[in-house]
């Protein structure tokens, strides 16, 4: 889905226009509720990861699958990324086939199977957390420490497609940012026994751009953090401008940026999932950022991994 995260979700506060969108906000968490009653549930003859979230866009999912898949690579296992298949997120897609194989079906317990006739002995589940029609082996539910969880209500009031309840099903939480005790005390009132790492992105490519002026642009989940991934490494940003998450570019945008860098000798630069949906004629005068996920405490980490395999 490509939309727009309206202002009011990332307020403190409850905002009119949350209060005005409860109602709808109850039914669909009626119609979830109703869901998990009725739903049948397949138990996979491979562990599954489910790598998910509650807060809707930009935690992180898809760079720590990439990790995970690394991870289980090392550890000898013949590891597989499993989606469902949406035509609008083919840039995960791609950033993905780049490590390894990606199996997607409009159901993912048949992406599962195709794994598993394809001698898959493990499944990365990208975004499964809501999807109660398959066991998980170990869950794991991805937060942004800058973002949190925005005004803590749920869709449309919101930006949640759960509560904060929903963690007693979940084993690990991955928080990007920094270590922030306030949000670890909210997600252990929650279960007790869950397990708190922490990510940071570690930019690989940025020597040919330090010492130049910046234009950076994105259309993922919380643009912002992009630009302050930049800021944290010192490049000199002339502009930033951002657009909706899964954003699908028109030309003549891109040839108006590359025009607009080209005179001021400015460098173009975007992220790699952006760069992935523009079209291949035009990604000769574009850069992007090139990230590598680091694991606080990846040793323990990894051992939550094992427990499963």
């Amino acid at each position: 889905m490509i939309f727009i995260k309206p202002k009011f979700w990332a307020k403190n506060k409850i905002s009119f226009f949350s209060f005005l969108l409860f109602p709808i906000s109850f039914i669909i968490k009626l119609l979830a509720a109703s869901k998990k009653i009725f739903i049948k549930k397949h138990i996979c003859s491979i562990p599954i990861i489910c790598v998910g979230n509650i807060y809707i866009g930009g935690t992180g999912k898809t760079p720590l699958c990439v990790e995970i898949f690394l991870i289980l690579k090392s550890l000898n296992m013949n590891p597989v990324f499993i989606r469902k298949k949406y035509n609008s997120y083919q840039d995960e897609v791609d950033l993905q086939q780049q490590r390894g194989p990606v199996f997607q079906n409009k159901k993912r317990i048949d992406a599962i199977k195709e794994a598993v006739i394809n001698k898959a002995n493990i499944a990365i589940l990208d975004d499964g957390f809501q999807d109660f029609s398959i066991n998980k082996d170990l869950s794991i539910i991805c937060f942004n420490e800058k973002q949190w969880l925005g005004n803590g209500l749920t869709i449309p009031s919101g930006p949640l497609r759960e509560n904060l309840s929903s963690l007693k099903r979940a084993d690990c939480v991955i928080i990007n940012g920094n270590k922030n005790k306030n949000i670890e005390n909210e997600i252990v009132k929650n279960n007790k026994k869950i397990k708190i790492f922490y990510t940071k992105y570690i930019p690989t490519n940025l020597n040919l751009i330090k010492n130049k002026e910046v234009i950076a642009f994105a259309g993922i989940g919380n643009p912002e953090n992009f630009f302050d991934l930049l800021k944290d490494y010192n490049i000199n940003i002339i502009d930033t401008i951002s657009f909706p998450d899964h954003y699908n570019y028109k030309d003549k945008e891109l040839e108006e940026l590359i025009n607009k860098a080209q005179e001021h000798n400015h460098i173009l630069l975007t992220t790699e999932k952006d760069y992935l949906r523009i079209k291949k004629n035009l990604r000769n005068k574009i850069n992007y950022v090139k990230i590598d996920t680091k694991i606080e405490d990846r040793n323990e980490f990894i051992n939550e991994i094992k427990k499963i395999i």
